[in-house]
């Protein structure tokens, strides 16, 4: 088994593993707090506060089914293009990570919307009055900010390479300066 078969077996069964958990919350969610009060974990902090969200991050774009779906789609293949994409290495581990939690985030999302024409959503900051999520979406906000830290903090500009569509152009330019 090649090193890249190895890297995408691991990313699919631990996108798989996401997945689960995050439809298994939702079951949860579904069990025992849909149609009940919500379940106070800290007064005026943190409630579990079943939702039926049917539009985007923050209820925008509500009943927007086919757009979400095709979206998602698009994204899905954009993060599994550039995962194939990634050098092979420890050095870019963490942005296999980060294809990971966005794939099984974008994933969890796309199951609900399929099946339900809606997301469950049921983690709730009261005392910020921030918009009611799940763990899919927790995939994708710890997905999309480590992704910015690397970019910004971690990885040097030419080992960015492989975001460019231009590969092959890019690692000719990069084999004449050096």
């Amino acid at each position: 088994m090649t090193k890249r078969m190895n890297y995408n077996l691991v990313g699919g069964l631990a996108a798989a593993v996401l997945v689960w958990l995050d439809q298994w919350t939702k079951g949860l969610a579904v069990t025992h707090l849909k149609g009940q009060e919500p379940f106070v974990l800290w007064e005026g902090v943190f409630e579990l506060n079943y939702l039926e969200n049917r539009g985007a991050a923050f209820g925008m774009f509500q009943g927007q089914k086919v757009m979400f779906l095709l979206c998602t789609v698009l994204i899905l293949g954009l993060v599994v293009f550039y995962y194939q994409r990634l050098p092979e290495g420890r050095r870019f581990y963490p942005i296999r990570l980060v294809g990971i939690l966005l794939v099984a985030g974008a994933i969890g999302n796309l199951i609900d919307r399929t099946v339900n024409s809606y997301v469950v959503d049921f983690f709730y900051f009261k005392l910020i009055d921030f918009p009611v999520f799940n763990v899919a979406d927790c995939y994708v906000t710890v997905g999309a900010a480590l992704l910015a830290v690397l970019i910004l903090f971690y990885y040097k500009e030419e080992e960015l390479g492989f975001f460019s569509l231009r590969r092959k152009e890019a690692e000719d330019e990069r084999e004449k300066e050096l």
